[in-house]
């Protein structure tokens, strides 16, 4: 990252590195982070145009070169330091779109492109199917909105057909006004930021399909608006959901969790081997851990390793919170089967344990990057703004899910 900085001032046009004389593992992780550097702190965002294929790097850096002693080639982990660092660079290109454009009609023509460069097979569920399944949580954040609602799911059959796939699932809120409980005008610009979770997972499949890992893998985007209107939902409505699960809306700036509920549950019909969701869920997440780790909660320790070791890797960290059931009592509601928000304690916490409520039976685990999406930045390798975490974090996670 520093390297392109420097070559970005004086308007160099290559550059050479040398890996030096490592060998094996350790090698190739040196070299897929140098690829992965050079392209990520290439990135800029320099329009609101519909290029489904990320950036234009405005940086004068056309190539560079590894110079190495030890006679080996390095074109794997390039490759997958490339493809990587590309899918990422996308989701920041759909990040940083303003609301206007970004809308849920456009993330799921980014999808169809995606499908296609990508080899995926792509599904786009509209109202009338949502309707038709029974996911009035999703349909009721979208009420106060003239622009639809989208269900994106994005599949990629790298295995036999038979196997359960691995889903990842990812908040698709293109901008969130708060609804009927309104947000402070002061930052709402940044609410475009709050489909962060369902770009990195989108950046992911572009990456998976391009790599064609040898797994079946499943991305899935609910997608909508929450605007204040005279259609909206308001406080104290009671809803119901997918999972057949009555829903007291307490606060309609919780919305996220309600299109993520009946995600979940669509997802958890396909029996997957385990359900990833991320999402820029809570601002408590940012009072308990700040701009520098992004907050894990799940249902299974052993995939809560595999994701803390995978963002160790992708230098995109993660810290577990608990999920205690003492928790899921905040939710409790005079009304309905649970509320949306269980008050100011454990605001991540809770949040995740609304979740857990619409998960069946599969190992599955939440990543709440309210922290760590957007913002000022220390790192060389990204610029302020949209960061794309976690698509490095889930595609690590993957890829060692296939020993690859």
């Amino acid at each position: 990252g520093r390297a392109v900085r420097v070559a970005e001032r004086h308007r160099v046009e290559s550059l050479a590195l040398y890996p030096g004389h490592l060998g094996g593992d350790a090698g190739d992780q040196l070299v897929q982070a140098a690829a992965e550097g050079l392209v990520l702190a290439s990135w800029r965002f320099e329009g609101s145009g519909d290029d489904a294929r990320g950036p234009r790097p405005a940086v004068r850096v056309a190539s560079a070169t590894l110079v190495g002693a030890s006679g080996r080639r390095w074109d794997d982990p390039v490759r997958i330091g490339h493809a990587f660092a590309e899918a990422e660079n996308l989701a920041r290109t759909l990040q940083a779109r303003p609301g206007n454009v970004a809308t849920p009609s456009h993330l799921a023509a980014e999808a169809l492109r995606i499908a296609d460069a990508a080899a995926l097979e792509c599904e786009i569920l509209g109202p009338t199917e949502m309707e038709a399944e029974g996911m009035d949580a999703l349909l009721s954040v979208a009420r106060g909105s003239v622009e639809e609602p989208r269900l994106i799911v994005l599949r990629h059959h790298g295995s036999e057909e038979e196997a359960a796939p691995l889903v990842l699932v990812g908040k698709g809120l293109t901008f969130d006004a708060g609804g009927i409980s309104l947000k402070p005008a002061r930052g709402m610009e940044k609410m475009k930021y709050d489909m962060s979770g369902g770009a990195a997972v989108l950046g992911a499949m572009l990456a998976i399909g391009r790599l064609d890992l040898p797994v079946n893998v499943t991305g899935v985007v609910p997608s909508s608006e929450n605007l204040p209107s005279g259609s909206a939902t308001k406080p104290g409505d009671v809803i119901s959901s997918r999972a057949g699960k009555s829903i007291e809306v307490i606060n309609t700036d919780a919305e996220g969790r309600l299109i993520l509920a009946d995600a979940l549950h669509y997802a958890s019909e396909w029996e997957p081997a385990a359900i990833v969701d991320c999402a820029t869920l809570t601002g408590a997440c940012v009072v308990a851990l700040g701009h520098h780790r992004s907050a894990l909660l799940g249902n299974d320790e052993g995939l809560l390793d595999e994701l803390r070791a995978a963002g160790d890797r992708a230098g995109e960290p993660c810290w577990p919170l608990p999920l205690d059931a003492e928790y899921r009592r905040q939710l409790r509601s005079d009304f309905a089967d649970l509320k949306n928000v269980g008050g100011r304690p454990a605001g991540t916490i809770t949040a995740a344990s609304f979740l857990s409520e619409f998960v069946e039976d599969a190992p599955w685990a939440h990543l709440d990057i309210a922290g760590t999406a957007y913002g000022k930045t220390r790192k060389p390798y990204l610029r302020n703004g949209p960061a794309g975490i976690p698509c490095r974090l889930l595609l690590e996670w993957v890829r060692a899910r296939t020993g690859v």
